[in-house]
């Protein structure tokens, strides 16, 4: 099979995504929390997240473009502060279910059945159920003129891990061991299997 971009024009919107959105493989699934200013609280399922540096300890995240109602990016935006929650298998479909277009005034976490969880004073809602748990603040935002999709930067300054410790003595999280599924394309969802892990590679 072969596709140009005229090809991938003609085909309808959906069946264009599903493509697109499968072409760059495994990807991780995180779920996004945040609360608004005002109490309300969000979540939702995002497979964007991305490594952006360890010193100072920096995640990235794209978010769809702000043409409509984005919950999550506008409380993010509104408060500086948001989690990115591990998906496993036991929490997979309510955490695929979050991507519906729930109104405002509905939280997620009631909706799926998942429990917003605080910890450590920190404002924005960890996902009780997952086990591996990020806090960050906002560092930078940039909307992408290239598409409007939009550039969030975070510093990472909670990380909280289940008591099952999945971290090694040289510092290698065990995803595998705690369970953490990766998604493809927009509704597949894959156990994952370490091959290997390698030597530090030198010329």
């Amino acid at each position: 099979m072969q596709l140009t971009e005229a090809d991938l024009a003609a085909w309808p919107r959906r069946r264009r995504a599903a493509l697109v959105n499968s072409l760059s493989g495994f990807k991780s699934a995180n779920l996004l929390g945040t609360r608004s200013a005002g109490g309300q609280e969000n979540l939702a399922i995002i497979s964007s997240v991305f490594h952006l540096g360890a010193d100072p300890a920096l995640a990235g995240m794209i978010l769809r473009p702000h043409s409509v109602d984005r919950h999550s990016l506008e409380y993010l935006l509104e408060t500086g502060v948001y989690t990115l929650n591990q998906v496993h298998e036991g929490i997979h479909a309510a955490a695929h279910q979050t991507s519906a277009r729930y109104p405002r005034a509905v939280s997620e976490f009631d909706a799926v059945g998942l429990t917003p969880e605080y910890r450590h004073g920190f404002a924005a809602p960890f996902v009780g159920e997952s086990r591996i748990k990020l806090g960050l603040r906002l560092e930078a935002s940039q909307t992408l003129k290239v598409n409007d999709t939009v550039l969030v930067i975070g510093r990472i300054e909670q990380i909280l891990v289940a008591e099952d410790a999945w971290v090694g003595e040289d510092g290698y999280l065990d995803i595998e061991a705690a369970g953490t599924v990766a998604v493809s394309g927009l509704d597949g969802y894959h156990r994952a299997t370490r091959l290997a892990r390698l030597p530090y590679a030198k010329p």
